[in-house]
C-alpha cells in the first residue's frame, strides 16, 4: 500500500448550483495538481461539450469554465490510502465536509461521478437533502461511460432541455 495521498481543494464559489463529485484523483490528476488530469478521461469533454465549449487549455481557465457555469468540483474522499488509481483499493480514508460546502454555496443538485463515488457519499451523506444522482465514471477505464447519461444528469440540474 501507498502512503497516505491527499486530494484537492473543491472548486466552487457561492454561485455555485451543481456539486460534481468524484472519488480521488487519479495518479495522472495528482502528478498534474487538478482534476481529471488523465487526458483519456472523458470528463472535461463531455462536460464542456455539455456548455458548447472547448476544453480550457490550462487550470486557471477550467477553474474559470466551472464557476461561470455554476459547477463545483470535489472528490467524496480527501485523503486516503490508495494503490495507483484504483478506487477499490481506497482505504483509511477521509471524507469531504459536503454539508460546509453547501452552506456556502447555492448547490442544488449532486452528480456523483462513478460507483466508488456513490457508494461513499451514500454512506456518509444518503440522508442529505440535496438530490443526488449516480452517474457512470468518466475514467477511461469504464466501458459502459455513455455521454447520454451525462448530458441528461447535467439538463436535470441545469433546468435546460437538449
Amino acid at each position: 500500500m501507498e502512503d497516505i495521498k491527499c486530494g484537492f481543494d473543491p472548486v466552487f464559489d457561492q454561485n455555485s448550483k451543481v456539486l460534481i463529485l468524484g472519488s480521488f484523483p487519479s495518479v495522472k490528476s495528482r502528478a498534474v495538481d487538478f482534476y481529471y488530469g488523465n487526458k483519456r478521461n472523458r470528463f472535461w469533454e463531455t462536460v464542456c461539450s455539455f456548455f458548447g465549449e472547448e476544453i480550457p487549455d490550462d487550470i486557471s481557465r477550467k477553474k474559470e469554465f466551472l464557476k461561470r457555469n455554476g459547477i463545483a468540483l470535489w472528490d467524496i474522499v480527501i485523503k486516503c490510502e490508495i494503490i495507483g488509481s484504483k478506487d477499490d483499493t481506497i482505504k483509511n480514508f477521509e471524507v469531504a465536509d459536503i454539508k460546509k460546502l453547501l452552506q456556502n454555496s447555492k448547490i442544488s443538485y449532486i452528480i456523483v461521478n462513478g460507483g466508488k463515488a456513490y457508494e461513499i457519499f451514500c454512506k456518509y451523506y444518503g440522508d442529505i437533502e440535496v438530490p443526488y444522482i449516480k452517474l457512470s465514471s468518466t475514467s477511461p477505464a469504464n466501458t459502459h461511460f455513455t455521454k447520454e447519461e451525462w448530458f441528461n444528469a447535467l439538463s436535470a440540474a441545469f433546468g435546460r432541455t437538449q
